[in-house]
């Protein structure tokens, strides 16, 4: 699907990272026109393929990181040790460059991808009985605004939030008509409406909402009594 056209194009180029589930993908966009994307398998078995897709994008438009304007890493939440990796290439570029960091939420990026207006609710495994949830409204040029906050929800409470609306389902089951499969997708930050007003993030401070802590990691701090250090 093309860009809606009556954006104007920004100057340079926005380098976009998402990796919060097991099919991470990097995206070159120029404005809100995708250059190039590359799907990048994730997981724990896996080598890190995040920075070679990275290097991927930027030769296929002949560009360099210092010719980026704006840097966006897909914010979770989702799989933790996926998430801390996309941070760290993020974070490391937007140091040695001084590009500005932006970080977005992976939902948004996931309802992005589809392509039906309406009003609807995207949600995703949060384990333990629980789903991430996010209620959006996709407008009739397609564009995803944010009706709210990602929550951490029981199977009661997502059930009264989508009960005046359709589901997204990230990488879940499709258990009904009702529900249909979404992947979030790095090429589609461009139909995310003002995804700037999230704000330039200080990389000093900021994680990836990971959701929950991986098992390892809480052990970890409570065996050591202190936060697990960045890599980053």
């Amino acid at each position: 699907m093309s860009v809606p056209s009556h954006r104007i194009p920004d100057a340079g180029f926005t380098l976009v990272i998402e990796a919060s589930s097991a099919s991470g993908s990097v995206a070159l966009l120029r404005g809100d026109a995708l250059v190039e994307r590359c799907a990048v398998a994730m997981g724990a078995s896996r080598d890190d393929a995040l920075f070679p897709a990275v290097q991927r994008v930027l030769a296929f438009a002949d560009a360099m990181p210092t010719d980026l304007a704006s840097i966006v890493c897909g914010s979770g939440p989702g799989s933790f040790t996926s998430l801390r990796i996309a941070a760290a290439v993020a974070k490391g570029l937007a140091h040695a460059t001084g590009v500005p960091l932006f970080a977005v939420p992976s939902l948004l990026l996931a309802a992005a991808s589809h392509t039906t207006a309406g009003q609807f609710v995207v949600h995703a495994d949060a384990l333990r009985g629980e789903r991430y949830a996010l209620p959006v409204t996709i407008d009739h040029d397609l564009f995803v605004h944010a009706d709210g906050d990602v929550v951490r929800v029981s199977a009661d409470a997502l059930a009264v939030l989508v009960a005046t609306r359709h589901q997204l389902v990230v990488l879940g089951s499709v258990n009904s008509e009702q529900e249909t499969p979404v992947v979030p997708d790095a090429a589609q930050l461009g139909r995310v409406h003002q995804w700037r007003r999230y704000g330039r993030v200080a990389l000093d401070r900021w994680e990836p909402a990971y959701g929950r802590l991986a098992e390892a990691q809480v052990k970890w701090e409570l065996t050591h009594q202190q936060s697990l250090p960045s890599h980053g």
